[in-house]
Order: structure tokens, then C-alpha cells, then sequence
């Protein structure tokens, strides 16, 4: 082989070399689930209620049913990352993309989790935390089976774009939105909150395949709801563990199939008695 031939071979290997590294199939780590918990902390929550939120996820991430759900996924591992939203321009990562395929991850999930207390912020912006959920799967270095965006919150969307647009983009993607509506009394604004927010998460936030939600009624359920989210959301439909929670509490809410509620609710309710706010 001649010199000038040797060179360009050479040349060619280190590029093929390089292409290789560079290669997304090796630098995405396959998961089962995708999964953005997006928490609001909007003034609506008092502080105590925020407290609840982190320490039930924190449990929930813990607890022996959610590990066997994620065991016995076929890759035996999920990754997720929690924000925390409020108003349009209020969306905090509290926990980067992380992988849990066991305890010892999901205690770190949970060390990272509770380093800090929570910080509220004003306005409620659905939207805008969906988008900002469906952008944080282009940040993630996995690829999973399914992508969800778990999303919970105690009052109706009142700032940023119209939530059921954005929620249709969203699904579009190919991610699947799941609600856990916070059906409570506490914090400031409820002025701003709507009596049936289960109708509106099913009518306007929550989509895609599978896609359900679990309203809270009062802050006692809250650790167990979400406990039940994620071995449902985790499993699947048709697994034995989804059909196990069903039998063991009430029945879920399905996403439905067209709007019925008014999805601009919450806008409405902030333009007619935006005044409270302001006489604060």
C-alpha cells in the first residue's frame, strides 16, 4: 500500500472512529419510562403543603410496589427528573435526568429531593410547564419506551398559552400526560381555584396513550395517590398491577376522548377578579 493510500485509510478509520463515538444509538442508555414529575408551587400551596408534595413523592419513589414496578419493566430501570412550575416563566429542575433501577438510586433521587425546601412563586401555568416538560426529554441522555409527564396541581391554568393547545402538542410528540388534580382547601388564591378540577384535567390537561388522572380530596391521600400514579403509569393498562390498584381503590379518570370543559377557566377567573391580587 503506498503512502499516500495508507494516509487516507488512516484518515478514514479515525473519522469512522469518531462517527462511532459520536453515535446516538451508543450514547442513549435505554430505559422503560421517560418520566418529568412537574410539581406545582404556585402561593396557591401554604408551605406546609409543599412540604407534603416533596415528602410524598419522596416516599413514593420508595416504596417497595414503585421498585417492583420498575424492576420488572424490561429493561428494569426508568429515569426521571422533578421540576417544580408556577406562573409561565417559573419552572425550576430540582432533580436532573436520573436513572433509578433500585433502591439505593431512588434514596438518591430522594437525598437530592429533600437537600431543600421548596420555594413558591406566583400564577399557575399548565402550559408552560408541559412545554417546558416535553422540552426536558431532548435534554435527556435516555431513550425510554414510553415518555410521560406526570403533572400535578391544585387549580386550573392561568397564564401562558391555552393548556389544551399546548396539551395536543404535547401529544403530539408522542408523550403521554398524566394528572394528579390537588382537590384541596389551604394556601391564597383560592378565589382563583374551580369546585370540579378533576373535570378540568380530564377535559384539558391530561392526554395521550393511557393517559389518566387520581384527584386528591384531601392532603391525607395525597402520599398514597401518588404511590398508586406511579406503579399505574410505570406498568401499564394491561399489567396485574395496574388491575390490582383498580380493584383496591376507586377507578381511575381516563383521559377523554374530546373537550367538554371550558379549558380557559382559570384565564377567566384571573381577568375578572385579578383585583383581589392586587388589593393584597
Amino acid at each position: 500500500m503506498s503512502a499516500v493510500a495508507k494516509a487516507l485509510f488512516a484518515g478514514g478509520a479515525a473519522v469512522a472512529l469518531m462517527l462511532g463515538l459520536a453515535s446516538p444509538s451508543q450514547a442513549v442508555e435505554q430505559v422503560d419510562v421517560e418520566l418529568v414529575l412537574a410539581v406545582d408551587v404556585s402561593l396557591s400551596m401554604s408551605p406546609d403543603e409543599l412540604e407534603i408534595q416533596r415528602h410524598g413523592y419522596a416516599a413514593a419513589l420508595t416504596h417497595e410496589r414503585v421498585l417492583q414496578a420498575i424492576a420488572e419493566g424490561a429493561y428494569g430501570k426508568i429515569a426521571v427528573t422533578y421540576v417544580e412550575w408556577a406562573g409561565s416563566t417559573s419552572q425550576i429542575v430540582i432533580v436532573p435526568w436520573t436513572v433509578i433501577a433500585n433502591r439505593a438510586d431512588a434514596e438518591r433521587v430522594v437525598r437530592q429531593l429533600t437537600a431543600k425546601p421548596p420555594n413558591s412563586a406566583r400564577r399557575t401555568s399548565i402550559s408552560s410547564a408541559l412545554e417546558f416538560g416535553s422540552d426536558l426529554f431532548a435534554e435527556s441522555a435516555f431513550r425510554g419506551m414510553k415518555r410521560v409527564i406526570d403533572i400535578s396541581g391544585d387549580g386550573p391554568n392561568n397564564q401562558g398559552p391555552p393548556v389544551d393547545l399546548i396539551r395536543d402538542g404535547v401529544v403530539a410528540q408522542g408523550i403521554t400526560i398524566n394528572g394528579l388534580p390537588l382537590m384541596t382547601n389551604g394556601g391564597f388564591g383560592n378565589a382563583y381555584d374551580v369546585e370540579d378540577l378533576d373535570r378540568y384535567y380530564a377535559d384539558c390537561v391530561i392526554g395521550g396513550p393511557g393517559a389518566f388522572m387520581i384527584p386528591v380530596n384531601e392532603w391525607s391521600q395525597f402520599p398514597e395517590a401518588i404511590r398508586r400514579k406511579l406503579v399505574m403509569e410505570l406498568a401499564g393498562p394491561a399489567s396485574p398491577q395496574w388491575a390490582a390498584e383498580e380493584a383496591a381503590h376507586p377507578p381511575v379518570v381516563l383521559a377523554q376522548a374530546r373537550p367538554k370543559y371550558d379549558c380557559l377557566v382559570g384565564e377567566k377567573l384571573w381577568r375578572d377578579r385579578s383585583w383581589l391580587w392586587d388589593s393584597r
